[in-house]
């Protein structure tokens, strides 16, 4: 199989009995705009919009490194000092929010994922916690509700990952 009918071959395997039945496409995210690049050169026919790859099947968009960062409880806001006799402080959920300066891009992203054509996503960031950490953040911040696959390539050479996807 070639480089991109092995990523088609999953999300099918994973959701869906029959390629037919697949009627949208795949948004591939990556931690970086050069592996996103990499990705499209090694998958080909994609058309390059300006936050964006597109093809038949697929959505390529990045991410910057961190998008997000958790925002401090909205019940410790008032609090100027600390306060040894309130710690530990462990809230039940943290809410996230956009670090200066990336608000556009995690907009691209969430309109990416929320897109009526996208019907899954793959996870591209980078092979460790901090990759994770990042897509994760972002799937959470846009409320995604899309299956979700995890690439895990040895190298951004298309050409030593000719089977990685």
């Amino acid at each position: 199989m070639d480089f991109c009918s092995d990523i088609y071959s999953g999300i099918l395997t994973y959701n869906y009995a029959q390629r037919e039945q697949v009627m949208g496409k795949i948004l591939i995210i990556t931690e970086k705009p050069s592996v996103a690049a990499d990705i499209a050169r090694a998958l080909g026919g994609f058309k390059r919009h300006k936050e964006y790859y597109e093809s038949e099947k697929y959505f390529l968009s990045w991410a910057v490194g961190h998008l997000l960062e958790l925002e401090v409880p909205k019940e410790l806001k008032h609090q100027d000092k600390w306060d040894l006799s309130v710690l530990p402080v462990i809230p039940e959920y943290f809410d996230l929010k956009p670090i200066e300066g990336t608000r556009s891009r995690i907009k691209v992203l969430c309109k990416l994922i929320h897109h009526k054509d996208t019907q899954a996503i793959i996870n591209a960031c980078d092979a460790g916690r901090e990759g994770e950490l990042i897509f994760r953040y972002i799937l959470q911040y846009c409320k995604a509700d899309k299956p979700v696959l995890r690439l895990w390539l040895q190298s951004n050479d298309p050409r030593g990952n000719p089977g990685g996807i």
